[in-house]
């Protein structure tokens, strides 16, 4: 089978494009660094010549409001016309668990219009959706970061490992379309408040989180759940610990 996978140098891409291979599949990594631009276009035609699956992982370089809307808007249109025309079988896209329930946010505003224009095209797709990656806690922490003090919801989160993600997104891959939305999680549930202070002390960083039920999550108030899988999500298998004793393993 060939296999494009868009944004295939990134930290999910770079893992499905290993995996992809190994199993014995013809992947290949899209990006504008590889020549290939879903904004432009550039590139695109070409690569899909002969491609069965598309999976796009691509993420805006930009988070400001309307640059995150218009690159998920734009990107998604170039390249799904192109997956029609090129006659590719499977559409799959990365999104975000709680993306439809996150419309205060700029970022996640677009990420439903990515979402939308999957829906509407004639394209047989599957939308993966995952829970905040164990990865971006360090970014997280940043944004509700004033002094020695970081402000963040109490809201529940559920993070998983981007290789538990790259193990789900190769399965969904080389499966049917779904045609609908599927979510992915990590093993354990934590209030996102708590999550961060445990990242912060293993990082030995003295800064203190403090619970604030308004602590907006890349402008969004958050409630309970919003962040968390409904029922029946495929869960990852690489808990905190593990995840984090792994990051201090040489390369």
């Amino acid at each position: 089978m060939k296999i494009v996978v868009i944004g295939g140098s990134g930290l999910i891409g770079s893992k499905l494009v290993e995996r992809l291979r190994q199993l014995g599949h013809e992947t290949i990594a899209a990006s504008p660094a590889l020549g290939v631009n879903t904004i432009t276009g550039e590139g695109l035609a070409d690569v899909l010549k002969d491609t069965q699956v598309v999976v796009d992982v691509a993420n805006s370089p930009s988070f400001e409001d309307q640059a995150v809307l218009e690159f998920f808007k734009t990107s998604g249109r170039n390249l799904l016309a192109a997956e029609e025309a090129a006659g590719v079988k499977h559409h799959l896209a990365l999104s975000v668990v709680g993306t439809d329930r996150l419309a205060e946010s700029g970022y996640f505003r677009g990420k439903i219009a990515q979402e939308t224009l999957i829906k509407a095209s004639k394209m047989p797709y599957t939308i993966v959706r995952s829970t905040q990656f164990f990865e971006f806690l360090g970014g997280i922490a940043q944004s509700g970061t004033v002094g020695q003090t970081v402000r963040l919801s109490p809201a529940y989160v559920q993070p998983i490992a981007s290789e538990d993600v790259a193990t789900a997104l190769a399965d969904f891959t080389l499966g049917a379309p779904y045609n609908g939305t599927v979510e992915i999680a990590g093993p354990e549930r934590f209030r996102l408040s708590e999550m961060v202070q445990r990242y912060l002390i293993a990082m030995n960083d003295r800064k203190t989180v403090i619970p604030d039920v308004h602590a907006r999550y890349f402008g969004a108030e958050l409630s309970d759940l919003m962040l968390v899988p409904g029922a029946n999500p495929r869960l990852g298998t690489v808990n905190f610990e593990t995840w984090f004793e792994r990051q201090k393993m040489p390369a």
